[in-house]
């Protein structure tokens, strides 16, 4: 299985930039950023940029690594190698991708939420290793981000 980078995106306010799930026929969900590393992506940090700008047309700086979760997805190990960003900008116009041309995949909606444990434990945030890391790691998660 493709590994995924994720990443941990901060906005000039401190706030973690999320993205609210609505998909036809699955319960609401939140998402860190990210997505599947691609054979044309030059390394983890690539992907990790590449993604972002396809999700949020955000680019971003002080790009860290956190962690790397595995856990079991669909009769195989999924591996999400999570790092830490601060947002330069993002411009809702550049994003593009097969998430935004097919209307079944549903909505992508920027959310940015406080770095509050209370914030990741209210809403349904996928995968649950990266929660889990989000929420034993919120509040040092300014000072573990370059």
């Amino acid at each position: 299985m493709r590994p995924s980078v994720r990443g941990v995106l901060l906005d000039h306010d401190e706030r973690l930039v999320l993205f609210r799930r609505t998909v036809p026929g699955r319960a609401r969900y939140w998402s860190v950023p990210g997505g599947h590393v691609e054979p044309e992506d030059g390394s983890l940090e690539d992907t990790l940029h590449r993604e972002l700008l396809e999700e949020l047309g955000a680019t971003v700086s002080d790009v860290t690594f956190l962690v790397s979760v595995s856990y079991p997805w669909r009769g195989e190990v999924k591996t999400q190698h999570v790092f830490g960003c601060r947002l330069v900008s993002m411009d809702p116009e550049l994003r593009h991708g097969p998430e935004f041309e097919d209307p079944s995949r549903g909505l992508f909606e920027v959310e940015r939420v406080a770095l509050e444990r209370s914030e990741i434990f209210s809403r349904n945030l996928i995968p649950q290793a990266v929660a889990g890391y989000l929420s034993a790691n919120i509040a040092a998660l300014p000072r573990l981000i370059g």
